[in-house]
């Protein structure tokens, strides 16, 4: 059947596609003009289809439907008019126009409570039951003839949202399908309304609100429950005289009052908060609370928000995907998020996220541009200068951190399967590794906040007079972090744990292939009370967002972990915008030599480790393996009889060993990469190809004969190919010369027994990392990160603070 909609909200977005699944031609769409420069969600639905989409501000003119309105919809040849959920007035000549005429959705079981604020007034009224109505339009309002209703009951502690939510709009989309479905089949009935118990209420409005207390606590209850959040019930406060008797030199508590500037000290917050809980029993309220709102106005407001329940930081619409895997419901955003909202992006545009184990698709997430990154910019601009989040003291921004490590633990089985799903990680490891270490990350820096520390400095004296001269470290500002793909929610707490315990605000660009953890945390941040604005998300590419972040005024600081090519790239960028701080974690080419004094069996397990850890896809891991001649072959031999143990499958299996490269491209590029070793003689002893089955597998490859000219020697694969070379025996400083000859210098490692030549090794490598007899053995409090053409700055430890404050110098004569 040929279908005109119209209409708007989600609502109809959700009715016009579920009608086209069912086979139904939507010839056009009827919704109302942009606000703000964004878009309805039916429209962009729509036009997304390419199906036409028409906005109109107005159907009529002096009562009279506009012709050439008329004409376009006139000109679709629609057989049945569709309207989910419509505020404009519609004209007759539109209604009566198609063949089937039209149907329209109303939140009521007709004929009771016609009109607008149907919901509100089912509430205020206390009706047992509730429901929706889906009827013939006509001429009147809300009076044609009845096709389909449904009812639910209407609980004690019903609000609108939760009425509209549970029953009115899952249900509703359901009904308005099956209407359709009706008529198509020549089933629909025509039940005129009877006019017995037939009521119109008008539009609920703020001046129309206010509760009166003269009636009994049920209607107060049905009142305030109906009004909910739109127009908001209200009344007016009566604690002044609290106030009043705490600031007996203010004549008059207006909304102006401020509390500190009218004499209050820091006893008196306390007496407040104590006399404000014991009036209103039950009320969760502290002392910081009155620090942010400071005003008799603001706090008015604060305390009927925690009344009614309103003022938590989580609280936010989240549209999630759910998907039953391992054994549990994961529940994602997909989203951006701006400004403590999941929102979509510019013109909705989305990018499709891949399970690398299958290859099929998860979800479709949304996929920023650069008017998102301005947003979310703005938002964390004002966050930093006007939020609650630059006026906490830093002992109570840990307490948020510590909250949300402590979120991310109860969340970790959860991020760590969204982990195995989007990039492909093994569950086992994603467990201890990419969320444990994350969750540990933060609460290693949330411990910091209240040690950042300046100094004072002897400095010569302006005698007679004298001088004080203090050092203060301040937060950069809004920074910009842009997280690689390997390891993503790892990567991204590394960095932003530091961020927000130095005081910043922060855009986060994860990689675009591995969005999925990095929208649940932000989900958690808002669970953890981290005021809005202050973590912002944006998945999306790095040639658009990542740009736009290098060059937008108002960053201060990116931290970036990615290929050198880039790096470079973002520090051109930066410098050439505001001259912004950077730190870079890029390329590596890690050596680890093997000396013939080692321990065998742990510098071949360790080896194995070096290179095979998370697929391969880890920025540190051991590039190259030189290792003495005399115990070349005994090595070669144990390390081929252990990859052949090894279980290649499903991330999410228990027993497996290695799961899925993380995405088709990076695939193609490790084979491409074993291809150039055997042509230039290397011998591969084993693996080398994609593993026959679905999916992004590669098989953990083996090269030795590698000799220092060639490809494979010289640059990084970023994946499970171990690169063996041998030196000889007691060689030690012609091999420290070929394991320094290269660019990079993140990582490097020695296996020997002995501890003066660990001691002379480590010294010379050229390497931001040296592991002694063992490999991958990072910690929070350990500063990480390369040298050479391997980025500067540091991520962990006391160290990495640094790379997210500023030292001030300020100097007193006296």
């Amino acid at each position: 059947m040929k279908i005109a909609v119209i209409g708007q909200s989600l609502f109809g977005q959700e009715v016009y596609c579920h009608l086209r699944k069912e086979g139904h031609e939507v010839v056009g769409v009827f919704t109302v003009p942009d606000k703000d420069g964004k878009a309805d969600p039916l429209g962009l639905e729509a036009e997304k289809d390419g199906v036409p989409v028409f906005k109109y501000s107005r159907w009529r003119a002096k009562g009279q439907a506009l012709p050439d309105v008329v004409a376009k919809y006139q000109a679709l040849g629609a057989e049945l008019n569709v309207l989910p959920f419509c505020s404009q007035f519609i004209p007759m000549e539109i209604i009566s126009a198609p063949r089937h005429g039209s149907i329209i959705y109303h939140p009521s079981l007709l004929p009771r409570h016609r009109g607008a604020s149907a919901i509100n007034w089912t509430l205020i009224h206390g009706d047992k039951k509730g429901g929706f109505s889906i009827f013939w339009a006509d001429d009147g309002l809300d009076t044609g003839d009845l096709l389909l209703q449904k009812e639910c009951e209407v609980l004690p502690d019903d609000t609108v949202s939760t009425l509209y939510n549970r029953f009115l709009f899952p249900e509703g989309i359901k009904g308005m399908v099956q209407a359709v479905r009706l008529i198509a089949e020549g089933k629909a009935p025509r039940l005129p309304q009877p006019e017995e118990g037939a009521t119109y209420e008008g539009i609920q409005k703020k001046e129309t609100a206010k509760i009166n207390w003269d009636q009994p606590a049920e209607a107060i209850h049905n009142w305030i429950r109906g009004n909910d959040k739109v127009p908001g019930a209200w009344t007016e406060a009566c604690e002044q005289s609290v106030w009043q008797r705490i600031l007996p030199k203010v004549l008059e508590v207006e909304d102006s009052t401020d509390f500190f500037k009218s004499g209050a000290a820091s006893v008196d917050v306390v007496r407040l908060v104590e006399e404000v809980k014991e009036l209103c029993d039950g009320l969760e309220l502290e002392n910081e609370d009155v620090y942010m709102a400071s005003t008799f106005g603001d706090f008015i407001q604060l305390l009927v928000r925690k009344l009614r329940g309103d003022d938590e930081e989580g609280e936010c619409s989240i549209d999630y995907v759910e998907m039953a895997v391992n054994k549990r419901t994961v529940r994602m955003p997909h989203q951006l998020f701006i400004g403590g909202e999941f929102v979509d992006a510019e013109g909705a545009k989305t990018s499709e996220t891949i399970n690398p184990t299958d290859g099929s698709v998860i979800c479709q997430v949304s996929l920023a541009q650069v008017t998102d990154v301005d947003k979310a910019v703005a938002a964390a601009k004002d966050a930093f200068e006007n939020g609650r989040w630059g006026k906490i003291s830093a002992r109570d921004r840990g307490r948020l951190m510590y909250r949300l490590a402590d979120l991310m633990e109860q969340h970790q089985e959860e991020l760590a399967t969204i982990e195995a799903l989007d990039a492909g990680a093994v569950y086992t490891l994603a467990l201890k590794t990419h969320v444990g270490m994350s969750i540990q990350t933060f609460r290693y820096f949330a411990g910091w906040c209240d040690k950042i520390q300046g100094s004072t400095i002897p400095i010569n004296q302006a005698r007679p007079n004298r001088n004080l001269t203090l050092t203060r470290k301040e937060p950069v500002g809004v920074c910009g972090i842009i997280i690689p793909w390997n390891y993503p929610l790892m990567m991204l707490s590394w960095k932003t744990a530091a961020c927000l315990a130095a005081g910043n605000t922060v855009v986060i660009k994860p990689a675009q292939v591995t969005p999925l953890t990095a929208l649940k945390f932000a989900e958690l941040t808002l669970k953890a009370g981290i005021p809005k604005g202050v973590v912002n998300v944006l998945p999306g590419s790095g040639s658009l967002v990542g740009q736009r972040l290098s060059d937008h005024p108002d960053v201060r600081k990116i931290g970036f972990t990615g290929s050198t090519e880039v790096g470079k790239h973002i520090m051109k960028s930066c410098a050439i915008s505001n001259v912004k701080k950077v730190s870079l974690e890029l390329g590596g080419k890690s050596p680890l030599i093997i000396f013939a004094d080692c321990d065998l069996n742990k510098a071949v397990q360790m080896g194995m480790s070096s290179v095979f850890f998370n697929k391969g896809e880890n920025c540190i891991a051991a590039g190259r393996l030189f290792v003495e001649d005399s115990i070349h072959d005994e090595f070669v031999r144990r390390v081929v009889e252990e990859v052949r143990k090894m279980k290649v499958g499903n991330p999410l299996d228990r027993d497996t060993d290695h799961g899925p490269q993380n995405h088709h491209a990076h695939l193609v590029k490790l084979m491409e990469y074993c291809q150039h070793g055997v042509k230039e003689g290397a011998t591969l002893v084993c693996g080398g190809n994609q593993v026959p089955r679905p999916g992004f597998f590669f098989e953990p490859t083996v090269f030795t004969d590698v000799e220092d000219h060639m490809f494979i020697a010289k640059e990084e694969s970023f994946g499970p190919v171990m690169i063996i070379s041998r030196f000889a025996d007691g060689d030690l400083d012609a091999v420290l010369s070929r394991a320094n000859a290269t660019e990079f210098g993140l990582a490097s490692g020695v296996f020997t027994r002995d501890i003066n030549k660990a001691l002379y090794v480590s010294d010379k490598l050229q390497a931001g990392t040296v592991f002694v007899n063992t490999y991958n053995k990072t910690d929070v409090a350990a500063p990480f990160g390369g040298f050479k053409q391997s980025g500067f700055g540091k991520d962990l430890g006391e160290a990495a603070l640094n790379e997210y404050l500023r030292v001030k110098t300020v100097t007193f004569e006296y």
